[in-house]
């Protein structure tokens, strides 16, 4: 994979079209071809290149401090402590970077406003143009035997090692007085474009920014993954547990219905149990039966709503009372069932949760009257 890489002019007047130094690098990061062109130019092939950006030696702002052996997680606010000094104006307004410590407990940092780097990024994007690197000029050069200076738009650009680059003013006595080699433009290897970067720039710290919405997003995407799929165990955990308590009710009636098959209807399995096991215990099983069967019975079949809607049941007194869920009380204009009721000779009383049926008197007597014809016969 080839690599552009670009000498930037200063950024206050860099645009889409500013004539830009460039050099492409081929495989084995020699330099293939040097020239000029733009932003857009290197961009217009729709091919998303990757290209290394070296600031311009008055936007390379660079330095280096000591620091006392830290772990790694605190370096970082070490540098930005030592950087107030270094910096004119706030820190927060300034873009820092820096490098780990060295052997010789220095850190070397390097600093561009963040309203200078913003544009740059914003450029780079329009362009269609993969930013690989942003770094301070010197790091472009290649320390050949040593350290190295090169001489651009009135500054020097010395580079020491893969870590350590210094930009200074052009002095007097020139690059002698620096104990630096200058580069030749003419050395074959182009040692001016094909220096090693450091495992630092100023782009990392600003990609990591603004990768920042795109974590939180990560995040939200799996906390509500996380969501969804509790959400859906918990459904399919009440799904299970709802078959299971259907089973355990037909299991029960099955069960009732084979201790008492005098029952006719089995509404409530467990109570229904329970009142027959108390009738048969008192020894008024035969007339209270047969009334608490005749009353279930009409019930089942005079009252469809009472399906599945049943609360609580209670024979007592010779009368059936039925209290019901709050939402399967049936409409109070729909007197239908109760007719139906009357004519089969039961009447049926309102109640604070529900319905009390028992025999009318009608019913009584004429069963009374049955009765009392078969004893006299």
């Amino acid at each position: 994979m080839s690599l552009i890489r670009l000498c930037l002019p200063p950024l206050a007047e860099l645009t889409l079209d500013s004539p830009i130094n460039v050099a492409w690098l081929d495989r084995q990061g020699q330099v293939s071809r040097l020239g000029t062109s733009s932003l857009l130019e290197l961009g217009r092939d729709g091919k998303k290149a990757s290209v290394e950006c070296f600031l311009h030696p008055q936007d390379s702002l660079l330095a280096s401090i000591e620091l006392p052996l830290l772990p790694a997680s605190k370096i970082h606010a070490a540098v930005q402590c030592a950087a107030q000094a270094l910096i004119l104006g706030p820190v927060e307004d300034v873009h820092v970077a820096h490098s780990l410590r060295d052997a010789a407990g220095r850190v070397h940092i390097a600093w561009l406003a963040r309203q200078a780097l913003q544009p740059l990024m914003q450029m780079l994007e329009r362009a269609g143009l993969k930013l690989r690197g942003l770094y301070p000029a010197p790091y472009a050069l290649a320390p050949t035997n040593g350290p190295v200076a090169w001489l651009e738009d009135g500054h020097w650009l010395l580079r020491y090692d893969l870590q350590h680059a210094e930009v200074q003013p052009v002095l007097e006595e020139g690059v002698d007085g620096l104990g630096v080699q200058r580069l030749d433009p003419t050395a074959p290897g182009h040692p001016r474009w094909t220096g090693p970067v450091p495992g630092w720039g100023l782009h990392s710290g600003w990609q990591s920014q603004r990768g920042e919405p795109k974590g939180w997003g990560r995040a939200l995407a799996c906390a509500v993954l996380a969501v969804t799929v509790w959400t859906l165990g918990l459904n399919l955990y009440a799904a299970r547990e709802a078959s299971q308590g259907q089973q355990l009710k037909r299991q029960m009636t099955e069960r009732v219905k084979q201790a008492f098959p005098e029952l006719p209807v089995i509404l409530n399995p467990l109570q229904q149990a329970r009142q027959q096991l108390t009738a048969r215990q008192t020894g008024s099983v035969a007339d209270p039966g047969q009334r608490f069967a005749s009353l279930v019975t009409q019930a089942g079949s005079g009252m469809p709503f009472m399906a599945g809607n049943l609360q609580r049941l209670v024979f007592a007194d010779g009368a059936l009372q039925l209290s019901l869920v709050a939402d399967g009380r049936p409409s109070s204009t729909d007197r239908t069932w109760q007719a139906t009721l009357a004519q089969a000779g039961i009447s049926a009383q309102a109640s604070d949760d529900g319905w009390t049926l028992r025999e009318s008197a009608a019913s009584v007597d004429t069963t009374a009257g049955d009765s009392q014809g078969t004893d006299d016969e």
